[in-house]
């Protein structure tokens, strides 16, 4: 059965919502609850984040394709599997959706709805951490589709989880989730100057990444 566009976007709203929702919020409970030790609030969170992704690809990828990231949108359209239109629908509901989830992270835990982030994040080497953290999951999700694409969820979960850990950024690799960490001034955030460079080092990393994915990988046949 066909899925109307109007459903497609909603679930993509709904998914970029709930996963905003999760990496603040769990934020935010993780450094209340580590009492200052970064460590073991980066970990919690990296638990949450993945946990949530494994979950909503696997349930809305059936109706949107499970997007949830304007980096991933844009490379899936320069490949022609979504039309232009739908393509920027699809970006506009997960930019809208990111931010409403940090408001409601926000209000789960009784802060103000509206921030401006001040946690640095400056630097080439966090840029160039964006850059390679989109670049491993585009590339993944390209890739593993292709292999096994029930195993989509699990591989882009895993993904993100080791580059919590193994990136100086800690892995945001989603433009949409970026702006919403602008606007929350909490364990997850980042400065709005600081996105800027973010946001730009992720769709190259997505564009390198689909280009690799084209050359290692040119067709879908076993040639």
């Amino acid at each position: 059965m066909t899925v109307t566009l109007d459903r497609r976007v909603a679930a993509e709203a709904l998914g970029s919502l709930i996963l905003s929702g999760v990496v603040i919020g769990s934020g935010i409970l993780a450094s209340q609850l580590a009492d200052g030790n970064d460590a073991v609030a980066l970990l919690a969170n990296t638990g949450a984040t993945a946990a949530i992704l494994f979950v909503l690809i696997t349930a809305l990828a059936p109706i949107s394709g499970a997007h949830f990231n304007p980096a991933v949108t844009f490379v899936i359209a320069l490949q022609r599997q979504i039309a232009p239109l739908h393509a920027a629908a699809y970006i506009l509901a997960q930019i809208a959706g990111c931010w409403a989830g940090a408001i409601v992270a926000h209000a789960m835990f009784a802060l103000p709805l509206l921030q401006v982030s001040t946690h640095d994040r400056s630097g080439l080497s966090q840029a160039l951490s964006e850059g390679v953290a989109t670049f491993a999951l585009v590339l993944a999700i390209l890739l593993v589709s292709r292999a096994r694409a029930s195993a989509v969820p699990a591989a882009v979960a895993l993904t993100i989880a080791a580059g919590y850990w193994w990136t100086a950024s800690t892995s945001f690799a989603n433009p949409a989730i970026t702006i919403a960490r602008a606007f929350s001034d909490t364990f997850a955030g980042v400065r709005p100057a600081d996105a800027l460079g973010f946001i730009l080092a992720q769709f190259i990393g997505a564009l390198l990444a689909s280009a690799m994915a084209s050359y290692l990988m040119p067709t879908r046949s076993n040639d």
